[in-house]
């Protein structure tokens, strides 16, 4: 919803169809056409998806209604989501089939990462499609990467998730260290983000990690379906992960737990119970830093 705003608001003409109605009916406001099945999109110069997992991107595209399923699809797609090479080249070979070029073009942000303008692309697929789908590109986020043909981009954005978790892993391990010796993790982390480690990444994840709110920007399940991704390329290519092993198992068991729906920052649980210690929201104002970084982002931010 979040990415779907900036193409009215930056004066593109835009249909958009979401598989629960309610949930684009906002976009109509924006001037967006809603339409009843993917199969409705198939006429347009450019197409945007955002799904789920692979079978989902089959689904919208090769299923009932879907975007693939009459002679002519799309001049090309674009899909935004995190899923599994093999099954996106699935996905681009049937596009092929109807005349579609697809990209692969997962992205770095969650809906707040998205309305403050901070959102990253990257992309792979031919390049004379990217370049005709630049312009859009770089509407929907600050940051656009080029990485070459076929599902280069599936490889990257699946490197780019075990990063997150391995790191949110990291600072769950220290957060607790420090409390259990007496320091707050309010202030941990404000040494931390003031460091040369610090990060774009440690600030936004600071404010979960200190007052406990784990409203999912990132869910455990997915990073779990992202890890799993993750591994299987390392088998793929003979690549050793051990780092990302162990924390995969750390994340399955959290989901095992309940934890599944919630965000992925409740790593910080599951540490504080190995060391017996019961965490407590510190109830400190922390600034996130994601804020507006260009006029689309700022217009959003007015009218909420």
């Amino acid at each position: 919803m979040a990415l779907a705003e900036r193409l009215p608001r930056s004066g593109s003409e835009v249909a958009v169809y979401n598989r629960t109605r309610s949930k684009a009916e906002p976009l109509q406001a924006l001037g967006a056409t809603l339409v009843d099945a993917p199969a409705d999109l198939a006429g347009s110069d450019l197409v945007v998806t955002m799904v789920s997992a692979t079978q989902d991107l089959k689904a919208v595209t090769e299923g009932p209604g879907g975007l693939f399923t009459g002679a002519r699809g799309p001049g090309i797609l674009v899909d935004c989501s995190t899923v599994s090479p093999e099954g996106s080249a699935e996905v681009r070979a049937r596009g092929e089939a109807v005349g579609t070029r697809m990209l692969a073009a997962p992205v770095s942000g969650n809906p707040k990462v998205a309305r403050s303008g901070m959102l990253t692309l990257v992309v792979s697929g031919p390049r004379d499609a990217f370049d005709e789908a630049r312009p859009y590109l770089e509407v929907l986020g600050r940051d656009v990467t080029y990485v070459g043909e076929g599902e280069a981009a599936r490889l990257v954005k699946i490197a780019h998730n075990l990063l997150l978790g391995v790191v949110t892993q990291c600072l769950a391990e220290i957060a607790v260290l420090a409390e259990k010796g007496g320091v707050a993790r309010a202030d941990l982390l404000a040494f931390i983000n003031g460091s040369v480690v610090g990060s774009t990444f440690s600030r936004y994840k600071t404010p979960a990690l200190i007052n406990l709110d784990f409203h999912p920007t990132f869910t455990t399940r997915l990073l779990k379906k992202d890890f799993e991704l993750g591994l299987e390329a390392g088998r793929q290519l003979e690549v050793p992960l051990p780092v990302t092993a162990t924390v995969h198992q750390l994340v399955t068991s959290l989901v095992g737990a309940g934890h599944g729906d919630e965000d992925f920052a409740t790593l910080v649980l599951m540490e504080a119970a190995g060391a017996g210690l019961e965490l407590r929201p510190e109830e400190v104002t922390v600034d996130d830093e994601l804020h507006p970084v260009d006029d689309l982002a700022r217009a959003a931010m007015d009218e909420a």
